[in-house]
């Protein structure tokens, strides 16, 4: 009997899902030109399935053209080169990641910070000769600003030792901003990767009440702290014992003010980083976040063009890298 060509049995759509699935994993990453491993892609599908059911997914994609193996990886673009750029990368990850968990928790031990942790590209075990270490911070509850004043004054010293790469503390949170409001697959995908190094308990609580991210990423497990917390040691101790009172709530508030105030004028003047970004800090009360050049919202819309592109060529054939 011949079914109508509208109709689909379970198993196809299953199948279609999975495939789906399979491109937009491959997608996000390709816009960082980083492969993945078979592993990856099971870990960061959004689709169910067995094991087995991805393995046959990847056989019919790259019979189809749409993927390509490059060396130990698959990805969008038929470049083996991709492949050793990663090697390499990963391989210059690890050496450098034992300096920047010994950096985090010393980072930790300013006053007023509950938890740091390790974000970006190095989160991900990948770098480069110039890769920053990024920071996660979550301090405490409306002191945020004073947390973050120290510890970019802190920075300033650093930078007249060419050592800032190695200081990046781009994302702070407080305890009454744990909730995340940006809840799209790169945030989705920082959260799973964000390495904890000090703050057990305050990641625990993130990851509980961000259990948005659970539902786009349900094979991704997060990732756990390796070492006890640091001591607190005396500095945050008497910094914590002059302004646990009105005059912290106050003097907090007055940074957040002079702080939003000088990076809004940073931004209208276009001033860029080194990278030659226009620099931009996304403030409030409980959190400041760093956004060069619109980078989240740029990303996602790189995402959603290759996303479409790939969905209308699933069902046609090859497609061109030019395309993506």
């Amino acid at each position: 009997m011949i079914r109508p060509f509208a109709i689909r049995t379970d198993a196809e759509k299953a199948t279609d899902a999975i495939e789906k699935s399979v491109v937009s994993v491959l997608a996000y990453f390709d816009i960082f030109r980083y492969p993945l491993t078979i592993g990856e892609i099971e870990q960061f599908r959004a689709a169910g399935g067995a094991n087995r059911d991805i393995h046959a997914c990847l056989d019919r994609l790259l019979r189809k053209g749409i993927i390509f193996r490059v060396g130990d990886f698959y990805s969008l673009q038929s470049n083996i080169l991709l492949g050793h750029r990663r090697k390499e990368g990963n391989m210059r990850a690890l050496a450098m990641l034992d300096k920047a968990i010994r950096i985090g928790r010393f980072l930790y031990r300013f006053p007023y910070v509950k938890a740091v942790g390790i974000s970006g590209s190095l989160s991900k075990n990948f770098a480069t000769e110039t890769s920053d270490f990024d920071f996660f911070i979550v301090t405490a509850a409306n002191r945020l600003w004073i947390a973050r004043t120290l510890m970019h004054a802190f920075k300033k010293l650093v930078i007249l030792l060419g050592r800032q790469r190695y200081y990046c503390m781009n994302y702070y949170i407080d305890e009454k901003a744990m909730v995340l409001n940006d809840r799209n697959i790169y945030s989705a995908i920082e959260l799973k990767t964000l390495l904890p190094v000090a703050g057990s308990q305050r990641f625990a609580d993130l990851f509980s009440w961000n259990s948005w991210a659970d539902d786009l990423l349900p094979f991704c497990s997060y990732r756990k702290q390796a070492l006890p917390d640091p001591g607190k040691g005396f500095f945050k101790w008497i910094v914590e014992s002059v302004f646990n009172n009105r005059l912290g709530e106050r003097l907090d508030n007055w940074l957040f003010h002079i702080s939003s105030k000088r990076w809004e004028k940073k931004e209208l003047a276009g001033k860029t980083n080194e990278r030659g970004e226009v620099m931009c800090l996304l403030t409030a009360k409980h959190f400041a976040k760093s956004n060069p050049g619109e980078f989240q919202e740029r990303m996602l819309q790189l995402y959603e063009n290759r996303c479409k592109v790939l969905l209308q060529q699933l069902q046609g054939g090859s497609i061109s890298s030019e395309n993506l």
